[in-house]
């Protein structure tokens, strides 16, 4: 009879997502993983067959549990007119919130995207298809901001507003407050754009 699992995989995974998201892939040892997971080595190879499934696994509930839900509103059937500066101003402030994980270690994957670990076709794959999933976000954002805009000028704006909160992303570790002035212009964009219907 198999042995039944004595752990919440749920719960480790989140304990090594945030271990992941503060010291990056290849700074994240076995070592650290055991001690923020609370598994020995053996367990974590046996449940996730490598560091690198249990990598693959934290990003996936990354996605699932951080990203997703504050995009969600961009993402819903109908977007409403403010979504996309409501996005702006709650990652602003995620931004503000002194040792918030945002604030204190920006993006799990835009930080993997200038790691090493990027250079796997795999995860290159997973970090494009977040970017792609942000664009089309705040590109149904800006179409309901700005609706008289053309169609040329909306995937423009939405274009430069997904720079800069990728910008955003990886300038908060070293400078919250250019991450948040990055936020701010890019809702001034879409003010402006607004403004000029």
């Amino acid at each position: 009879m198999a042995r039944t699992r004595e752990f919440d995989r749920g719960a480790i995974v989140r304990a090594a997502r945030q271990f992941f998201w503060e010291h990056g892939y290849e700074d994240a040892s076995i070592a650290g993983l055991e001690a923020a997971t609370g598994l020995n080595r053996s367990s974590i190879y046996n449940a996730f067959d490598s560091k690198r499934g249990l990598f693959d696994e934290a990003v996936q509930s990354y996605l699932d549990e951080v990203v997703r839900p504050r995009l969600a509103p961009l993402e819903a059937e109908t977007v409403e007119a403010g979504a996309l500066r409501a996005y702006l101003s709650g990652l602003a402030d995620a931004f503000a919130r002194v040792g918030s994980m945002p604030a204190a270690h920006g993006c799990l994957l835009i930080n993997a995207a200038g790691a090493p670990v990027a250079r796997d076709s795999d995860v290159a794959h997973v970090i494009d298809d977040y970017r792609a999933e942000l664009r089309t976000a705040i590109g149904r954002g800006v179409d309901v901001a700005v609706p008289a805009a053309s169609a040329a000028r909306r995937a423009r704006l939405a274009d430069a507003v997904t720079g800069l909160v990728v910008a955003a992303f990886a300038l908060v570790r070293p400078s919250a407050p250019e991450a948040i002035r990055s936020l701010e212009t890019a809702a001034a964009l879409v003010d402006a754009e607004g403004a000029a219907d």
